[in-house]
């Protein structure tokens, strides 16, 4: 066994976190992605104040931060283009102790990988688990694919499954595990050029469908839009054919932004999530982390958030690699990250559930319920992400199952 090793599979935003955590901490680290490339999906993605902290542990909130557009003031509205709530920047940054920050996920990859030596990432590569390990022996993985040096068996003190909402790794520790369940819901996401017009970050919810556009720091738009609709479905033409369809008379700048899509840059996913929690996050010397550990609905905005959250936490209490004890190091990183992510994974549900309405006078009630809330000011509407924007990673020293005080 090679000792101090530890394998990562999945290369993306919370596996290579860990990657850099764990790199920084003295393990030798491999990372194996199945994709030929890292290029991430061309999409955006939000990152909360409880990630910045958690990418300050590691050195790179300060870079994250110099590259990202600070979302400003905006709101939520109807698709005619009333506001129902606005948003103030400023009280959010003062209750959670830093702004929300937005930028292109490629542009994130680019930071974690740039942290990294030389080969640490291996492409085209899939790994399977075939043994969790235990204290008195390592896990082992087999590795097949184009971008495996020597495809075969691979042992690892530590393995990090990170390889998302279909995990191989989870089925393998949990094979009773009823896994991801369809949410009744589908996305887009695109990034487009900026409008002519100039126009407020906002998420707009409709009957059944939400809209969301946030402007990116090199003048382009994210723009992300779900709805309701059959697990599997696909436009009959094209995916613009659809948006048009469904957004195409909103407010601006909906209508503009649709005008400048490319069809064949539309990305577009059913929304699966775990509804069902897993026993525990770990099994041996294996750890899932990300969407292999807790998938979520989009709603709270923290999927990639609570994956930066469990990449630090993890790192922090497998400590360095001379010192790891798998047993107590990954029981601590469990009992850390099931109970708060669980909690997380139900209100993205129920949030996503209010936010996909469909009924007339549902919609019209969460709108009145909406305007009544946000007469009383910014710090009800921040209440609900109390306990999750706020949360501060553990003190560097690791704790092998001591709970930082």
């Amino acid at each position: 066994m090679e000792q101090h090793r530890a394998v990562v599979v999945g290369a993306g935003i919370g596996g290579l976190t860990a990657a850099v955590a764990l790199h920084r901490r003295g393990w030798r680290v491999t990372v194996l992605e199945r994709a030929a490339d890292l290029t991430p999906v061309g999409a955006g993605i939000a990152l909360a104040p409880n990630a910045q902290r958690a990418l300050d542990v590691i050195g790179l909130g300060d870079r994250v931060r110099a590259l990202s557009a600070w979302q400003g003031d905006g709101g939520m509205r109807t698709p005619g283009g009333r506001w129902l709530a606005r948003t103030d920047a400023k009280a959010a940054a003062e209750r959670f102790g830093g702004p929300l920050v937005l930028l292109h996920r490629a542009t994130l990859v680019e930071i974690l990988t740039s942290a990294l030596p030389e080969g640490v990432v291996r492409t085209g590569v899939t790994a399977a688990v075939t043994d969790p390990g235990d204290e008195h022996r390592p896990a082992r993985l087999t590795v097949t694919g184009p971008g495996s040096a020597a495809p075969g068996e691979l042992e690892a003190e530590l393995v990090l499954g990170a390889d998302g909402i279909r995990s191989a790794t989870r089925g393998a520790l949990f094979p009773d595990h009823p896994g991801p369940r369809y949410s009744g819901a589908t996305t887009w996401r695109v990034v487009v050029p900026a409008p002519g017009r100039p126009f407020a970050p906002h998420e707009t919810w409709g009957a059944g469908r939400l809209w969301g556009s946030q402007p990116l720091k090199d003048g382009r738009v994210y723009a992300y839009a779900m709805a309701t609709a059959p697990a599997g479905a696909h436009a009959p033409d094209d995916e613009k054919a659809e948006l048009l369809r469904l957004f195409g008379d909103w407010h601006h700048p909906v209508p503009e932004l649709l005008a400048g899509v490319e069809p064949d840059r539309i990305l577009r996913h059913d929304v699966h999530h775990l509804p069902d929690p897993l026993p525990a996050f770990h099994r041996g010397r294996v750890a899932l982390l990300g969407d292999a550990a807790h998938a979520m609905m989009p709603s709270l905005g923290q999927g990639g958030n609570q994956a930066v959250e469990d990449a630090v936490v993890l790192a922090h209490h497998a400590g360095a690699a001379a010192g790891f004890a798998p047993g107590r190091a990954l029981a601590a990183y469990t009992a850390d990250r099931l109970p708060r992510t669980t909690a997380i994974v139900r209100k993205a549900a129920r949030t996503g559930a209010l936010t996909l309405l469909a009924a007339r006078p549902a919609v019209a009630l969460r709108s009145a319920a909406v305007s009544a809330v946000s007469r009383f000011g910014p710090g009800l509407a921040l209440r609900g992400f109390d306990g999750i924007c706020d949360w501060r990673p553990p003190v560097d020293a690791p704790s092998h199952g001591a709970r930082p005080a």
